[in-house]
């Protein structure tokens, strides 16, 4: 059967009430572990799990929800900050037609102005240098070839096609990129 775990619905003038799932705090040792799955299917398709900020509805001129994930920080010497690792789903079958799973990451459309932005960027460090960033597709196996790159603006019925630009950064006491 299903379980639900919600909170009730706001009055006229309030706001629904918070869910909050979390472990708790340790002094000694890792703080616990949240897991959300689904179960395996034998003979059907595995379960979906999907995150979604309700619809804003409203005459005061808000901006749609927020979905935030953020990994943990450190104030260890030597520690990496927390990684996200997000992973498509594994192929097992040796059919060559077979793909594993895919990667979307889309911005939202905008029916009167303009489609959302994307930003790609790393971190600064702020005593020595900022992150790396690595576009490449996997290395062939033995009877194929590797994956293609393509960086295109879309393509336009009226005005300019947008503007593809590639650049390194200003060095102030060196030599640039």
């Amino acid at each position: 059967g299903s379980i639900v775990i919600k909170t009730s619905n706001a009055g006229s003038a309030g706001i629904s009430g918070a869910l909050m799932f979390s472990s708790g705090t340790t002094s000694s040792g890792a703080s616990g572990v949240l897991e959300i799955g689904t179960g395996t299917a034998t003979h059907g398709k595995g379960g979906y799990i999907r995150m979604t900020v309700g619809k804003t509805s409203t005459t005061q001129n808000e901006d749609g929800g927020v979905i935030t994930v953020t990994a943990g920080q450190t104030t260890d010497s030597g520690k990496d900050g927390g990684s996200i690792d997000v992973n498509a789903g594994i192929s097992e079958n040796a059919d060559p037609t077979n793909m594993g799973g895919y990667i979307r990451l889309a911005t939202g459309e905008a029916q009167g102005g303009t489609g959302g932005s994307m930003s790609l960027y790393t971190a600064i460090g702020t005593e020595t240098s900022s992150g790396s960033m690595v576009f490449k597709t996997s290395d062939a196996g033995t009877l194929g070839i590797s994956g293609a790159l393509s960086f295109s603006s879309g393509t336009t019925s009226a005005g300019s096609s947008g503007v593809l630009h590639i650049g390194t950064g200003t060095a102030t006491q060196g030599k640039g990129g």
